[in-house]
């Protein structure tokens, strides 16, 4: 069976006269990264089939600049934020979702000084939401009773203390949840924030995500989530490099409620 995803854009709506309820911001990652694609997916898995009245920029979105800024080139992050608060204020844009946080932080934070005012939830809040409001149900399915440990982004977390809605949809999934030492306001970095993703590590005796990924198999889980696609990126290869690929999957929680759905 073909599965057909149903993705409009903004062009498509406001050719229509329509406004959508929510704009979905793909990102970078969740565009171009083999991986952070299937999160992007399923995503829009639980958005359809919640008839949620989404659109995305498509061909429209670039960059948000955070790794610009992060990077120190602020000029070259005022000029990319610039561009695509000009795109979002044409299209009379009032609330966005992002699966990434690092676009989260960004359009949130970052946008407003420089004109863009806009209501941004993260993925993980606006499917909360969807489950408070009944318009999508989370429940166990394939991962009731699995040890599971989620890892908390540095963008969602202690930049904006969004600690609980990741959670919440875990507890629903009737997991057992397992935290990790560190975790919370006092959770590690993945080691890809401040644009460290796009460089190769400095000399020392340890990778960043491999410090982070030993935290995750001292919790002894068959599962860590992720709210964040470069935390995807470095917790698996985190993983591979302590060869527990066959015992430990690193999953986004919009993958582990579209599979427990069976989307």
């Amino acid at each position: 069976m073909s599965e057909t995803l149903r993705v409009p854009t903004m062009a498509e709506f406001t050719a229509q006269g329509k406004q959508p309820e929510v704009l979905f911001w793909v990102g970078c990652a969740g565009s171009f990264d083999d991986r952070a694609k299937k999160i992007t997916k399923a995503f829009v898995k639980l958005l359809n089939n919640a008839n949620v009245d989404f659109a995305v920029l498509g061909a429209e979105e670039s960059c948000t600049g955070d790794p610009a800024k992060r990077a120190g080139n602020e000029f070259l992050f005022q000029m990319q934020a610039m561009t695509n608060i000009e795109v979002l204020n044409a299209y009379e844009v009032k609330k966005i979702v992002t699966a990434c946080p690092h676009c989260f932080n960004t359009i949130k934070n970052e946008y407003p000084e420089l004109g863009g005012n806009y209501e941004v939830m993260h993925h993980t809040q606006f499917l909360q939401d969807l489950l408070t409001e009944g318009r999508i149900k989370v429940e166990g399915g394939k991962y009731k009773g699995k040890r599971i440990t989620f890892h908390d982004p540095c963008y969602l977390g202690r930049a904006n203390n969004e600690y609980e809605a990741p959670r919440n949809l875990l507890r629903k999934l009737e997991v057992e949840l397992v935290e990790m030492k560190r975790c919370k306001s006092k959770g590690l970095c993945c080691g890809a924030g401040g644009a460290q993703m796009f460089k190769e590590p400095e000399a020392g005796n340890k990778d960043i995500n491999v410090e982070r990924t030993e935290d995750v198999i001292e919790t002894k889980v068959s599962i860590v989530a992720a709210g964040c696609p470069f935390c995807n990126t470095m917790l698996t290869d985190g993983v591979k490099s302590k060869n527990k690929e066959e015992s430990i999957e690193v999953l986004d929680i919009a993958e582990m409620i579209a599979n427990a759905e069976d989307l």
